[in-house]
Formats: structure tokens, sequence, C-alpha cells
């Protein structure tokens, strides 16, 4: 099947999903937005490139670590907006544009899941972040792997929200089809974020960005990571199986599972409510018992909410 096929195909799928569900998605914006937080766009210089950040500009407790939002592959920071409004509240709250994608400068050389990694460490430095916490979604998941284990004086904890990708659906044509099984449950305007973020990187370094995922084989790196790492999935996630979710958890040494019932791959987007609010109580916690994988923590969110 041509990539340029399969490409035109989802472009197509999104904008008519994104038609027919408009009218339902536009009733949950009936949330008050005063208790959101506001972000304002940052560029900073990092080893000789721009990178775009969004950060939150309202005061918080100055005690706070900061949190570190990392967004999904062809995606940019523009697809964690609503969760980083949510969150700007309680925390001081950065989304990075990573080296490729959104408004970041694009390398002509396509950057593995290591040199991210690198590459986010930078970043921190040229901001002067000494030390964060992490909430990654997909790509970003193993980024943030990555990151704890090549810099893990950076990282505090991690959260890991449908990490990818599965060992047993690594495939385009298989991430395609659950790409298209989820379509339905995410917010109609998540289509047209990523079909713009999509075309600004370009087929080509997605294609090569997913086949390093495919071969950093997160589920062995995970036993690895020693910081408190909790692993948040949706159950109407269809790209990231619940099998794989469960195994990660149990994999990491101080692993925690957050399942969010309704919700499809993209929490960050469609349902930020329901995540900050399993999300808060880890951020806070000065303990965590290991392996506690068995305790999901269930939230309810009849319709999703959040601003982008």
């Amino acid at each position: 099947m041509p990539l340029r096929w399969i490409v035109v195909t989802a472009g197509a799928v999104l904008v008519r999903l994104a038609l027919a569900n408009s009218l339902a998605r536009r009733r949950a914006r009936g949330e008050h937005s005063q208790h959101l937080g506001r972000l304002a766009a940052r560029h900073t210089r990092v080893n000789g490139r721009t990178m775009q950040a969004r950060v939150s500009v309202d005061p918080v407790p100055d005690d706070s670590l900061p949190v570190i939002l990392v967004h999904g592959l062809g995606m940019s920071s523009r697809y964690m907006i609503p969760l980083a409004r949510q969150l700007a509240p309680y925390r001081r709250v950065y989304a990075p544009d990573l080296p490729g994608f959104g408004l970041s400068d694009k390398p002509p050389h396509v950057l593995t899941v290591r040199e991210l990694a690198d590459a986010l460490a930078a970043w921190m430095d040229a901001v002067g972040i000494d030390r964060a916490a992490f909430i990654g979604n997909s790509l970003g998941c193993e980024v943030l792997v990555e990151l704890a284990l090549v810099h893990p004086q950076r990282v505090d904890r991690l959260v890991l929200q449908g990490p990818t990708p599965d060992p047993e659906s690594r495939g385009l044509v298989r991430q395609m089809v659950g790409f298209f099984a989820i379509a339905p449950f995410e917010r109609w305007s998540l289509a047209w974020v990523a079909l713009a973020d999509y075309a600004r990187g370009g087929i080509k370094r997605y294609i090569l960005t997913l086949r390093s995922m495919v071969g950093n084989r997160i589920g062995e790196k995970v036993l690895r990571v020693t910081q408190p790492t909790l692993v948040v999935w949706g159950t109407r996630d269809y790209i990231v199986p619940y099998a794989f979710v469960t195994s990660l958890a149990a994999a990491l040494p101080l692993g925690r599972l957050a399942v969010i019932p309704g919700a499809a791959h993209g929490i960050n987007y469609s349902h930020p409510k329901a995540f900050v609010s399993v999300l808060l109580p880890f951020l806070r916690a000065t303990g965590h018992r290991p392996r506690d994988v068995r305790r999901e923590a269930r939230h309810r969110e009849p319709h999703p909410s959040g601003t982008a």
C-alpha cells in the first residue's frame, strides 16, 4: 500500500469524522475558562537551533518542580495545550516542540530517540531548568525513558501516557488501523492539529522517527528506570493494548498504572481534566510504592474537556 495513499486516506477520514462530530464535541466546551492557565510562546537558541516552547505564565508555589510536557510522533506543543492549561494553575508548565517538529527548527538529519532526549536536556540547560517532572505521550514516552536513563539527574518523576510502540503492533499498517479506530473518540479539532503538524514535519521525518521508535525497545529499557513512574492508559486507546501497558507498569521498579475510562490515545488533548485528576496526586506524592499496578485510578468524565 503506497504511503502517499495511506496519508491522503487518513486525512480524508479525519476530516469527515471532524465534520460529523463537530457539534457534539463543541458541547464539551462549556467548562469555564477562568480555571485554566495562560500560556505564552518562547523561542530559545539551543546548540545553534531555535526551539519553541509554550510556557505557563500564571504564578504557582515557588517550591513546586516544573512540569515538562513532551508531544507525540509528528505532533507539536499545540497537541499539549489542553493539558498544559489544565495543569498550569498548579505547576509551572513547559511544552517544547522537539527539534524537527512544530515551530522548532528542522535539522536536515532526522534525530533518533536518543538524540531527541539529548536535545531536550540541552534545551533545559538553555532555559535554566535543572530538574523537573515529565509527562509524555506516545513518542514522548520513548524520549522520556531515554532521558531518565541518560540524564537521570534531570528527572524527578515520569508520566507515560499511551506509550508506544507495542512490540506486537509495530508495523505502519497496524498503526494506521489503530489510528482510524480511535478517531471517533478524540476531540474533533485534533484532526486539524494533527494534519497541520504532520505537514510541518513532513512524511520523511515522520517515517524515519517512527523507525527509531520501533528499534528503541522501550519495554526493555524501563527495567532500568529508577524514578517513580505513572503509566496512563485510556480504555479506547486501540493503538496501545491494555496488556502492553500493564506489563510496562509492572516492569518499572517504581511503576504504577492509571486507567481513564472512555479516553483514547490523545488523553492530553481530549480528556485533560480527567488526566489532571490522576496527575496531581502523583506529582504531589512524596513516597511511592513499587509495583503497585493492580490499583488502577478510574475517573469518570462524560464529555471531553479543555480548549486549544
